[in-house]
């Protein structure tokens, strides 16, 4: 019956705490460590079933009031205690339902709070009791006792290795009693009293013990050496069985075998005595009674202690002249007579040997825990010397990856290149590298690594248990050896100026003999790269295939890992890769992480406070300090995670800065600044720890964060910052450090100034402008860890509440950010290229990031999208305004205003509204597309003011445009009004002198031949044209309005420049070639090779300026139009734009006014050419000339009364409609063409400034052609004019696709004119053919310009049928919708068509895609920022110098450096901006501060540049009068695949 009910007990109360699932499938840490909403909830415990919960989230935070826990269901009946559950009930509970690894965790923190914790733990189900060895094996502790020879020496040690005495309380039958409050009091001093034992009086105390009963505590004494604290001078354990030792008889034996003394209290010993006795006791028996309980009995006593030989002083009474103090005065001087006088104690470790004797089980029985003890002690039992062991064993980690380490670093930094070819230099730095990664392949993989991986790879429990063992075995080792060397060296920096030396040799033994599974996990991470030397066939490559995934299993079980090597202080990127690609490939598609760091001065508390907020294991112990940095991923619960929007929370721990060990060494200030700027960067919240005590040294650890956050903010990402400043214990701290937090930040300010000077970033002027800080709220304040005095101090309870706090502040942060988590892959991302970029001294200009590239790739793509779209609209919009213009006064237009200059407002106005639309258009779009929260839009946060500048300055050029189009347009119609009215006139003579003729001829008495009709009609044309006056427009002289525009242009210039204008023969300029001479103070000043290069810099520039402004007059010239003055000053407007943009060129006044002189003259040439063709075309006699046939056939008709309709609707059709519909056509074209080009297929290629070089670089190098290079790289914008229009004409060469685009717009005006018809036939008023004709262009007057002339003509003389005229019509467009698709499809020569339209789509798509025309000054390679307002220029891919015509002074060979390795060297370059004088190449910026040049993302980047030059270096030196480079002989094995995988590597091409 007893153990049925026992079993009920247990069942009942599992079921009662929701615990019933979990007795059958044990909890487990990573559960319990998951972050969910709960974890930021103050809830109390509502019902029973939260009780545990809420106890595991307070003890997680080693929070001191994790016992104190009551439902406060307000439900229940307060009469009704059955919802109450004793604490101890919970913790056996929970203990029974979790697994070994929880148990230990639950252990330690336990111990931290100073709560006892079991050591047998009971199970009602089988009555038996569990030794809890391995739930102990992790409290390390440190003490002093006062038989210590060295008063300053410490004991540090695992409490279950430690060989102490114990002491152990029993109850026998009732005691009157609290024995754990006797207990407490005799543990605690009277001014720090604490509850280490669950008593009557604590919360939920009084209720009755469910299923504790039998569980066995133990807590200890550790004396800190201070004689006036310690209560006891040596160590002591203090044993308490629950529970009346007559219902636990085991654990009583077990306690008599293991114990120095046991104390039993009791009332009563008539019934019970007997069990005394019958036990073989090898303790010291102690009876504590109280005589004033009426059980008592005096006699009893006496026999016992007669039948047990026990003396005296083995007997403690608490007599009535006795308060509790003298009581536990009394009892506590017993305890110490038992320390000193008794055995020397034993250790839990060897208590197990007991408890195997007497039948209880150990939790460490298991045979996975066996199994990987015994594959843990196979590797560390061998371990003598550490250092020893590390060589031999551990070999690819020492030397040989520090060297590797360092020569990565130098072959960013070429600090030591000295006066040597920098791409040759690379070249030994890459060779030795090489040399080293064969030197660790060669190296079998030794006896412990064996083990080790065998071990990691067995199953998932042994593999935990293995690791465990692993860290315990190693940090033993580590204990013994360090924790005196850290003492040394604590006390030799306290005088480091003096003891310098010594301090740098322990800081060298401490590294040497620093020895953790990290080291082993690193041994792995180097098998595992320097397999990946070998070939891809090699054995040995293909067993290190699995390690990556056995490590990426470890950290999806909350195993840290190394991200950063403190020792090398590096990262093992292929290593760290693959673990993170197989991490990915587990999880997924779960697999957005958030990530935390913490930063600050060693020995803070940064690990403590990151245990304690997520409850986590990084190495707090004074043997064990953080080297590097290591990242740890905790679980986000299912229903939280659409709330973080993560699935992972990753956490990374990092050494100290400005850390005592690296204080003595050379790179300390680097280490630091590396490590700060890495970890910042991969955060999303960095936690800056402060510890007061430290605030001396803050300043410096400022200035490392400071610059880390600003490198981040250049780079694109704004990670949040909190300030925790730690051992503040005043309540009031927050009010009472106002003052401290605006010290702070004026300090961050200060540092934000310094490292905005040193990073060349002096905008930033203030910390706020770095990052987003606010210091109230950026700013915790966290009392001291420990509430006393340790070892036997609690973690304070403020600080676990502050600590709580400040959690629920960081996951509240986390909910709010308004971007999504990296994925792991993007987190990768991060970690390869700012490691890369820290690599650089220069971080700022050498960081890339294909994340950011991708991210600012997809903004340009969609820039350009909006720019085309706002282009095209605009461009529509001028031409149909152009249209009503031509159409001004004529019959096509439906209502006018009354005169041209209202009619220009209206259209200005018009165009106002149009510009304003486009712009916000753009705007808007630019806004809506960083509120995205997908696709790392805040990483281009930095440029969105070049992309609202660059919308700005796209609509200013499009004003400036329309504006001088409209007002051409209008004066140039203007210009024809009076002709048009000559025209009318001469028009309307005409007409009436036929009908007149008609009449004289119907007058006639015989009938007239034709022949004699048309001898009258000669007679009649050649009187009428004598009679009329043919005044035309007067031909102007357009020189010189050209040369006057020109003259008012050159005024502001000054009275020289004016002298030499008026000097010159006009007529003459622009006749010869211009040629460009050497400047005469630049002969005096420099030497032949600058004159040279400037002369050809300058030559070029001129040649580039001329073909521009020939191209304009071109355009213009074919348009058709007459001159007009505006063009001159559009002419100017760009031979200055040009200029403006190539100051980098130096020239003078001289070079400018010659320049102007020449593109003038030859364009004041063109267009008094233009100007004659236009009058020519327009002579009014010649208008008149042009239908003299149409009238004759229109008199014979008449005379003959012959029906005109078909006749009249073929030439209404074939002279006004198909000339206009082929304008319509062809002015509608381009824009097509453009977004024909742009889309499908060709896309990628136009849709940023990347991509489009990209393509010609894949295209160069497929054709590998020497003069295409040369043209390429020296005439860059010609190259891209021809390379452009060659691909429109491929592309519209296949097929029919110019047909297709002429055919839609074809059948849409075919359809527009039919309308027009039908619609005028509707109207009833119209009553001649006249006004019919009018109704039609009306319809039309805003999409066609229809010729004036034939219009005239034909309207006149016509007596057709308005009915037939309109059928005759609508029969003769259908046809001439034919005849023109006709003529379309037979067009062949697409590039005579292009040359021919008004808007040419290859001189849009040139814009769209040249960009702003930089050259890098070093080696010519073309800019690619998007937007026209950027304000740095960059290059995907920079190349050798030599390209670009650099060559060295003295041997005129043409140099190899790579400018993207060059700006991060020692070497020096001089060049016509430079004065010719040398200048360090690590401050280009200073000679070119608009060009940015970062690193190449990889050494194999600029391979395709390299085998450019080797192939072609011959041919580059004739070309430019140079010697052939020293080609290194590494860049002649670059084979041409390589070169064309570079060149995707270089644009981030997947």
């Amino acid at each position: 019956m007893k153990s049925v009910r026992t079993k009920t007990h247990l069942e009942d109360l599992l079921v009662d705490l929701g615990l019933d699932q979990c007795y059958r499938d044990k909890l487990t840490l990573s559960s319990v460590l998951q972050i969910d909403r709960k974890t930021i909830t103050d809830q109390p415990a509502v019902s029973p079933q939260s009780l545990p919960w809420y106890f595991l989230k307070r003890l997680m935070m080693v929070n001191v009031t994790a016992r104190s826990v009551k439902c406060t269901l307000s439900l229940v009946d307060d009469r009704d205690n059955s919802h109450i559950i004793n604490p101890l009930d919970i913790v056996t509970a929970l203990f029974l339902c979790s697994d070994s690894f929880l148990q230990q965790e639950m252990v330690l923190k336990m111990s931290m709070c100073q709560f006892s914790v079991p050591l047998l733990l009971p199970n009602c189900d089988s009555q038996e009791c569990t030794l809890m060895l391995w739930a102990m094996r992790d409290i390390v502790k440190k003490f002093r006792p006062h038989s210590l020879a060295d008063p300053r020496g410490f004991v540090e040690d695992r409490i279950v290795l430690t060989d102490l005495p114990m002491v152990s309380f029993v109850r026998l039958g009732e005691s009157s009693f609290s024995k754990s409050q006797i207990l407490n009091k005799l543990l605690s001093n009277p001014q720090q009293y604490h509850d280490t034992f669950v008593h009557h009086d604590m919360e939920c105390g009084d209720r009755p013990r469910r299923i504790s009963e039998g569980l066995v505590e133990i807590s200890w004494y550790l004396p800190c050496g201070n004689k006036n604290i310690d209560i006891f001078a040596e160590p002591v354990a203090v044993a308490n069985l629950r529970g009346d030792i007559s219902s636990f008889e085991v654990q009583y034996s077990f306690l008599c075998q293991t114990s120095a003394a046991i104390f039993v209290f009791f009332d009563n010993l008539d019934n019970e005595y007997r069990l005394l006795t019958n036990h073989d006791v090898k303790a010291q028996l102690f009876l504590v009674g109280n005589p004033q309980s009426k059980a008592f009995s005096m006699d009893a006593l006496k026999r016992m202690a007669s039948e047990l030989n026990l003396k005296k002083g083995n007997i403690i009474l608490k007599t009535k002249q006795m308060n509790d103090a003298d009581f536990v005065k009394n009892l506590r001087s017993t305890v110490n007579d038992v320390i000193k006088n008794g055995p020397c104690g034993m250790s839990i470790e060897q208590m197990s040997e007991v408890a195997h004797e007497l039948g209880i089980p150990v939790d460490e029985d298991c045979s996975e825990c066996q199994r990987a003890k015994q594959n843990a002690d196979a590797i560390t039992s061998n371990i003598q010397d550490t250092l020893q062991f590390k060589e031999s064993q551990l070999p690819l980690q020492g030397k040989i990856w520090k060297e590797l380490a360092r020569l990565e670093k130098e072959q960013c930094r070429l600090r030591k290149a000295g006066d040597r070819n920098i791409e040759d230099y690379k070249e030994e730095l890459k060779v030795q590298m090489q040399k080293l990664r064969e030197k660790q392949s060669s190296y079998d993989m030794t006896e412990a690594m064996t083990c080790f991986i065998n071990a990691i790879s067995s199953s998932g429990l042994e593999r935990s248990y293995f690791l465990k063992w692993m860290r315990m075995n190693l940090d033993n080792l580590s204990q013994k050896s360090l924790s005196g060397l850290r003492e040394q060296y604590k006390e030799k920096c306290q005088n480091s100026a003096e003891n310098k030396d010594e301090i740098a040799s322990l800081d060298r033994q401490i590294s040497n003999s620093s020895l953790g599974t990290e080291h082993f996990l690193r041994e792995m991470g180097q098998l595992y790269e320097s397999a990946f030397c070998l070939p891809e066939n090699a054995q040995s490559r293909h067993q290190m295939l699995h390690l990556p995934r056995l490590c990426a299993e470890l950290l999806l079980d909350g195993f840290p890992l190394e991200l950063i090597d403190g020792d090398a202080s590096n990262i093992p990127l292929r290593w760290v890769s693959d673990v993170l690609s197989e991490l990915r490939d587990l999880v997924k598609p779960k697999n957005k992480i958030l990530v935390v760091t913490v930063l600050g001065v060693q020995s803070t508390g940064k690990s403590t406070l990151l245990n304690t907020m997520f409850g986590v294991q990084f190495a707090v112990s004074s043997g064990r300090c953080t080297r590097g940095a290591f990242m740890l991923l905790i679980r986000v619960k299912g229903d939280f995670r659409k709330e973080l929007n993560c699935d992972f929370v990753m956490i990374i721990d990092t050494e100290g800065l400005k850390s005592p060990e690296l204080a003595q060494l050379d790179d300390s200030y680097e280490h630091d600044n590396e490590l700060a700027t890495l970890v910042v960067g991969l955060s999303d919240i960095t936690i800056i720890n402060i510890a007061m005590e430290n605030s001396t040294e803050m300043k410096d650890i400022l200035q490392i964060v400071v610059h880390a956050f600003l490198r981040m903010k250049e780079v694109g990402k704004k990670p949040k910052c909190q300030f925790v400043h730690q051992n503040v214990a005043d309540v009031s701290a927050h009010d009472k450090n106002m003052r401290d937090r605006k010290m702070l930040l004026e300090q961050l300010n200060e540092m934000t100034q310094a490292a905005a000077r040193m990073e060349n970033k002096e905008e930033n002027k203030k910390f706020t402008d770095v990052m987003e800080y606010d210091p109230e709220t950026g700013n915790w304040y966290i009392p001291g860890l420990w509430h006393g005095n340790p070892p036997m101090a609690p973690v304070n309870a403020g600080y676990s509440e502050a600590v709580y706090e400040f959690k629920k502040n960081v996951i509240q942060v986390f909910e709010k950010c308004e971007r999504s988590g990296n994925n792991i892959m993007e987190f990768l991302e991060w970690t390869k290229s700012l490691w890369k970029a820290v690599k650089y001294e220069n971080f700022i200009f050498s960081f890339r990031n294909s994340l950011v590239a991708d991210a600012y790739t997809k903004l340009c793509i969609e820039f350009g999208k909006w720019e085309w779209t706002f282009r095209k609209r605009m461009y529509t919009w001028v031409t149909n305004a152009e249209t009503r213009i031509s159409n001004f006064g004529t019959v096509a237009v439906k209502s006018q205003t009354s005169s041209m200059s209202d009619f220009l407002t209206s259209l200005k106005s018009e165009a106002a509204t149009e510009l304003a639309e486009g712009e916000r258009t753009i705007l808007d779009n630019l806004t809506r597309y960083y509120e995205q929260t997908e696709g790392h839009i805040h990483l281009v946060e930095r440029y969105r003011e070049d992309f609202v500048n660059s919308a700005k300055s796209l609509r200013r050029e499009m004003e400036n445009s329309a504006l001088n189009k409209l007002e051409a347009a209008v004066e140039i119609k203007q210009g024809m009004n009076n002709l048009e009215r000559i025209k009318t006139t001469h028009t309307a003579t005409m007409e009436k002198k036929v009908l007149q003729l008609i009449e004289n001829c119907r007058k006639s008495r015989s009938p007239k031949s034709e022949k004699e009709l048309e001898s009258d009609f000669e007679k009649m044309w050649k009187e009428t044209l004598e009679e009329l006056s043919f005044k035309g427009l007067k031909e102007k002289e357009v020189a010189n309005n050209v040369f006057k525009l020109l003259r008012t242009n050159l005024h502001r210039k000054g009275s020289s420049v004016n002298e030499k204008v008026n000097k010159v023969l006009f007529h003459n300029c622009g006749t010869t070639p211009f040629v460009v001479k050497p400047q005469t103070f630049l002969k005096r000043m420099f030497s032949p090779i600058y004159i040279d290069e400037h002369t050809r810099q300058t030559q070029a520039m001129a040649d580039s300026i001329i073909e521009r402004c020939q191209q304009f007059v071109t355009e213009k010239t074919e348009s058709g139009t007459d001159y007009h003055d505006t063009y001159v000053q559009e002419l100017l407007h760009l031979i200055e734009d040009r200029l403006g943009s190539c100051k980098d060129i130096e020239t003078n006044e001289k070079f400018e006014v010659e320049l102007k002189l020449h593109i003038c003259g030859m364009a004041a040439r063109e267009f008094q050419q233009m100007h004659k063709c236009f009058i020519r075309n327009n002579d009014p006699r010649r208008s008149l000339d042009q239908f003299k046939n149409q009238y004759r056939a229109d008199f014979m008709d008449l005379f003959n009364e012959r029906d005109q309709c078909q006749k009249k609707a073929e030439e209404f059709t074939n002279l006004c409609l198909k000339p206009a519909v082929k304008t319509f056509i062809a002015t509608h074209l381009g824009p097509d063409i453009v977004d024909e080009m742009v889309s499908g297929k060709n896309a990628l290629q136009y849709s940023t400034r990347s991509f489009f070089q990209y393509s010609i670089l894949k295209e160069l190098l497929t054709e590998f052609k020497f003069e295409k290079y040369v043209k390429y790289i020296s005439s860059y914008e010609r190259f891209v004019k021809d390379w452009i229009f060659d691909q429109i004409v491929v592309w519209f060469s296949e097929g029919s696709k110019m047909f297709e685009l002429q055919e839609l717009h074809l059948k849409a005006i075919t359809k527009k004119i039919t309308e027009a018809i039908n619609n005028a036939k509707k109207k009833e008023e119209t009553s001649n053919i006249k006004e019919f004709i009018s109704d039609i262009c009306s319809e039309l007057g805003e999409t066609l310009v229809i010729p004036k002339d034939a219009l005239e003509a034909i309207m006149v003389l016509n007596n057709a049928n308005k009915e037939q005229f309109a059928d005759w019509l609508l029969t003769c467009v259908q046809e001439m919708g034919q005849s023109l698709a006709t003529d379309f499809q037979e067009e062949g020569d697409v590039e005579r068509k292009l040359r021919s339209l008004h808007f040419k789509p290859q001189n849009e798509m040139f814009t769209r895609v040249f960009g702003c025309g930089k050259q890098c000054p070093f080696c010519m390679a073309p800019c690619e920022a998007g937007g026209e307002a950027h304000t740095d220029h960059c290059a995907s891919i920079h190349r050798p110098q030599g390209i670009g015509r650099y060559r060295f002074t003295h041997s005129r060979k043409l140099v190899t450096d790579i400018c993207s390795s060059c700006v991060f060297s020692e070497t020096q370059f001089m060049c016509p901006e430079t004065k010719w004088n040398y200048h360090p190449h690590k401050k280009y910026r200073e000679i070119f501060p608009d060009w940015h040049i970062p690193a190449d993302p990889s050494i194999q980047a600029s391979d395709y540049w390299k085998f450019v030059l080797a192939k072609f270096n011959t041919q580059f030196a004739k070309q430019y009068s140079a010697l052939p480079a020293d080609i290194p002989p590494a860049w002649n094995k670059i084979t041409k695949e390589q070169a064309e995988n570079s060149l995707k590597e270089s644009f981030n091409m997947k």
